[in-house]
């Protein structure tokens, strides 16, 4: 891979100890302040950006996808490798966050959720009434919405620092990946909350949502809810069998037989 430009006389880096060469980047030793934590993150996406990968992953993003071409691999290691740097923490990151979301590129919301999903011995109220906060931010791709439903928030669950009742506020939130988020970090609590007709009364509000994201979220909440208790899931698939948008019923039907299938489809005395 070609250098950037306004980097002279550089090598890629693999890494971050090679991006610390920079001054602009160097940690306080007691402390990585926010802006160094930008600095840092943005330098290893230059510079193991790739116009190929670009090209590539978008097919998956209909709705636009501006970034810098990081594999998944990538950014992985670029997350293990800031979390050695000396200083850093939990704060630091929702600092820098804000900054690097609104900036568009998608390994910048990446990167960071990477972080906080390895820093989840520190989260508090405060951390999740935070990330409450970011979709109106910079979560705006099933991706990102996806890896804090199912990769951080289910820890908030786990933890005991919030309840299921604390998303309730979500279900109804001018957010389209917001709302999809609370169904999919729901599907972890299918294995250890067994009341599922209390789980689907708290998710219904969203078997009538307007949004094509949400309607998959809820289905694949739905799909894997029917694996482990069907006749609880099927029960309330026939309630709605008639009225919810049929992606819904697609996604959480999706596994079963075709005769099973043939139980939800729409009546035809029934008008869209």
């Amino acid at each position: 891979m070609k250098c950037k430009k306004w980097i002279p006389d550089c090598k890629p880096l693999n890494s971050f100890s090679d991006i610390l060469i920079f001054d602009i980047v160097k940690p306080d030793p007691d402390m990585m302040n926010a802006r160094q934590l930008t600095e840092a993150i943005r330098a290893f996406c230059m510079q193991n950006a790739s116009e190929a990968n670009v090209i590539k992953y978008s097919y998956y993003f209909k709705s636009g996808y501006d970034a810098y071409g990081l594999s998944q691999p990538t950014m992985n290691t670029g997350a293990r490798e800031i979390l050695k740097l000396p200083g850093i923490n939990l704060d630091a990151v929702l600092e820098a966050a804000p900054e690097l979301m609104k900036s568009g590129k998608y390994e910048e919301t990446g990167m960071v959720l990477l972080l906080v999903r390895d820093l989840h011995k520190q989260y508090t109220r405060d951390t999740f009434d935070t990330l409450s906060k970011w979709y109106g931010i910079g979560i705006g791709n099933w991706a990102h919405a996806d890896t804090l439903g199912m990769a951080i928030l289910p820890l908030f669950l786990k933890k005991d620092i919030v309840s299921i009742d604390d998303f309730g506020e979500w279900l109804k939130s001018e957010y389209k990946f917001k709302r999809r988020s609370v169904p999919v970090t729901l599907i972890k609590s299918l294995k250890t909350h067994k009341d599922y007709p209390a789980i689907f009364r708290f998710l219904e509000p969203l078997m009538n949502d307007p949004e094509r994201e949400v309607h998959q979220g809820m289905g694949w909440f739905l799909r894997e809810a029917w694996k482990k208790d069907a006749p609880a899931t099927e029960t309330f698939l026939l309630k709605w069998k008639n009225s919810a948008p049929r992606l819904i019923i697609q996604y959480a039907t999706e596994k079963m037989t075709a005769a099973q299938k043939l139980n939800y489809k729409k009546e035809k005395n029934h008008a869209n």
